[in-house]
């Protein structure tokens, strides 16, 4: 028996599209000699649909478009992920698509509601296996989450099931696969039966899918992977119902999978919006050089546009290091002095702030003049503003709404500062690209005379340590001490975090890459009075 995987890149609403697809992978698969394919949870629609699910017709169009499908299929059976409504409840279902139509159709059971999940906000809860025979093999359908408790399994096994297949659309966070690994090898310890796991590929606003796919057999042993953050489709070959040893993708480090993930992210952003490329402010600091590299790698030097926009505190070594940087990666590149508009800007309010010292009023100027540019440069062109903060930037505020916070997509959204310094090290081993003093100086916003970050924030350890215990792992101001960090260091960036909630609270998308970012699993209240935290200490 073969069974084929396809690791797709679907869109979401783009259903005629993802059926297009699913018919191609079909062909291939079939032409390689497989009986079965299997394809990702909800593939015909895409994931997440999030309130698209609530509209009667966009509802309709995916059960025209598993019937168009099933019709299009006669010579290999398919098990595909579609949104279904029965009566007034909705389920998240894989059909199992047979000879030229709808074989059986399973519910899935587990609705995760919690991150960045919403499923009970759209669907209801299967309770029903779904066994089906196969060349002689009884396979047990799942969805995604029923894999991550064991009573699915479970009733699949007890159903007749000798072989797993789930449908998941999983997205990437740092180390989830070594989880999913974990995890799935319990329910092969509980059922005794091979397992073989497809998952989603590619962007979908800040949720990255990073494929994956694998097999494990009865014994929990990884027999099969594909590689991450590539669209694919790969057979698995059966002997007597057991999965025969293939390749094997190559495990990436951290700092490989999340350049990965920010990659596959801002190319599937700016591809599926269609927009014509991207254009960024490159400072000559590490975060927009990062920002810059992995845009080259993304989408080609020919659709990245760097704007150098030096005023009267940038030093000659930031230029210097930005146009190296530029002519290394072969970028286009324009240079926009603001120092004759922020005098224009500063003489303009000369009556209103007349006495009043220079403070982060005319700091922040600076980088709203930037980011008017910018916004120009777009609106002209059609390329999308890239901003270039990092996480911990966004947690204390440490940025300029309408600033540097100007723009449609926030590349570094989620990853902390000291994880730019590792992912910048990350890149330049795979070729020369960001000029090593970028790397090695201390960091600055250039904002005033001799600034830099370290005159407002504590160092980036100590801030990322704190950002990640309060904000990813929710641990209290006394936990967090107990940790070892200052009293306080922890109650000032705890202020700063709950403070400028209303800041994040307008950034634009960016891409997810911890188990917690400022976006959909991240929901706190702008305005929000909290003691008890300070009260535990």
């Amino acid at each position: 028996m073969k069974i084929a995987i396809a690791q797709m890149n679907c869109m979401v609403g783009d259903i005629a599209g993802n059926v297009a697809k699913i018919i191609t992978y079909a062909k291939q698969a079939k032409a390689q000699g497989a009986s079965l394919l299997v394809t990702p949870e909800l593939s015909i629609c895409g994931y997440p649909p999030e309130d698209l699910l609530l509209r009667a017709d966009f509802l309709q169009a995916c059960d025209s478009a598993l019937t168009k499908l099933s019709r299009a299929l006669p010579e290999i059976t398919v098990i595909v992920g579609h949104p279904r409504q029965v009566g007034e409840d909705c389920f998240n279902a894989a059909s199992v698509l047979q000879d030229g139509k709808v074989y059986a159709t399973y519910y899935k059971q587990a609705l995760p509601n919690y991150s960045v999940f919403d499923e009970k906000r759209y669907f209801d809860s299967g309770g029903e296996a779904l066994v089906f025979a196969h060349e002689d093999v009884k396979i047990g359908v799942l969805i995604c989450a029923d894999v991550w408790q064991p009573n699915p399994a479970t009733i699949a096994k007890a159903a007749g099931a000798e072989l797993l297949i789930a449908l998941n659309a999983s997205p990437f966070h740092m180390e989830k696969q070594s989880t999913r690994l974990e995890v799935l090898r319990q329910r092969v310890f509980e059922t005794q039966l091979p397992i073989i796991y497809t998952n989603m590929v590619g962007g979908q606003d800040e949720l990255v899918f990073d494929g994956g796919s694998f097999v494990l057999n009865a014994g929990g042993k990884l027999t099969q992977q594909l590689p991450a953050f590539e669209a694919t489709l790969e057979i698995v070959d059966f002997d007597h119902g057991h999965p025969k040893h293939a390749s094997i993708a190559h495990h990436l480090s951290t700092e490989a999978s999340v350049y990965g993930a920010l990659k596959l992210g801002l190319q599937d952003y700016v591809h599926k919006n269609r927009f014509p490329g991207v254009v960024l402010g490159l400072s000559g600091g590490i975060d927009s050089a990062l920002t810059l590299a992995i845009a080259v790698d993304a989408l080609g030097a020919d659709n990245v546009h760097a704007v150098l926009m030096s005023s009267e505190f940038t030093a000659n070594m930031s230029v210097d290091d930005a146009i190296e940087m530029v002519n290394t990666l072969g970028v286009k590149y324009s240079q926009i002095p603001i120092n004759t508009l922020f005098d224009n800007f500063r003489g303009a309010l000369a009556d209103e702030f007349k006495g009043l010292p220079f403070d982060t009023t005319e700091e922040n100027l600076q980088a709203r003049i930037r980011g008017m540019l910018l916004m120009a440069i777009s609106n002209k062109f059609g390329s999308i503003v890239v901003t270039t903060g990092n996480k911990s930037e966004m947690a204390v505020g440490y940025c300029t709404l309408y600033g540097d916070m100007a723009g449609g997509f926030a590349l570094l959204k989620d990853v902390p500062k000291t994880l730019v310094y590792r992912l910048c090290h990350y890149r330049n081993s795979l070729s020369k690209a960001i000029p090593q003093r970028i790397i090695t100086r201390p960091p600055s916003a250039e904002l005033r005379t001799n600034q830099v970050d370290q005159d407002s924030l504590p160092p980036y350890d100590v801030l990322d340590g704190i950002i990640e215990a309060y904000v990813e792992d929710d641990l209290s101001v006394h936990d967090i001490i107990e940790k070892g960090y200052v009293v306080a260091d922890v109650k000032r960036v705890i202020s700063l975090i709950d403070r400028n909630e209303y800041k994040r609270r307008q950034s634009p998308v960016g891409v997810r890459i911890t188990h917690k970012g400022f976006g959909k699993d991240r929901r706190h209240p702008i305005t929000v009075k909290l003691d008890f935290d300070v009260k535990s200490n």
